[in-house]
């Protein structure tokens, strides 16, 4: 299977957006993704941010690409969040653009391990971790799989714990339209 996205360029369109304000970091990053995937990228200036509530982390995410095998958002807090990653049946890979996360990982529990502006992690299908962001941090993150078989973990929380229908409609409503697109896209209507 085809991939849109090559890791090593979205590092470093993600090294772009490093040391600037929110907004310029944020405009940076969309506009080097749209240049280089234009028809794959939704670069309308007017972003709509959602909220993104997984497995006990609450932050906010603007989604830049969506499909059944690929996503690519740019996600992250203003005030720290900590949580569960979950355990996926796809890759995802986080390119750090501001602030730092912290993690440990079960089969190293003592070690301390932080990611940086700039840094590249990746949580691997079927791995975990548990993270911290102690303070502002945004990510540019590109997941690979199949991503509706991460849809009960992405959701549940929006449903089960803070049982808000508005934001699961949202986040539904917008993953669906670009996925639809996505989908006409690559078939050429």
């Amino acid at each position: 299977m085809s991939h849109v996205f090559d890791i090593e360029m979205l590092h470093a369109i993600a090294r772009q957006g490093i040391g600037k304000t929110h907004d310029e970091m944020v405009r940076t990053v969309v506009e080097e993704a749209a240049l280089v995937y234009p028809a794959h990228i939704d670069s309308n200036p007017q972003r709509r941010w959602l909220f993104s509530l997984t497995a006990g982390a609450t932050g906010v995410m603007t989604i830049l690409h969506a499909s059944f095998s690929e996503y690519l958002i740019i996600f992250g807090t203003p005030v720290g969040t900590e949580g569960f990653s979950g355990r996926y049946r796809m890759d995802i890979h986080d390119f750090l653009l501001a602030g730092e996360i912290w993690t440990y990982r079960q089969d190293r529990c003592g070690v301390h391990e932080v990611v940086r502006p700039g840094d590249h992690t990746v949580l691997e299908r079927g791995n975990v971790n548990g993270f911290k962001i102690p303070e502002s941090a945004w990510m540019l993150e590109y997941g690979r799989g199949f991503i509706p078989s991460a849809f009960p973990l992405i959701l549940g929380d929006v449903v089960f714990s803070a049982v808000d229908g508005t934001t699961l409609a949202e986040t539904v409503w917008t993953y669906g339209k670009m996925a639809l697109r996505e989908l006409m896209v690559n078939l050429k209507f």
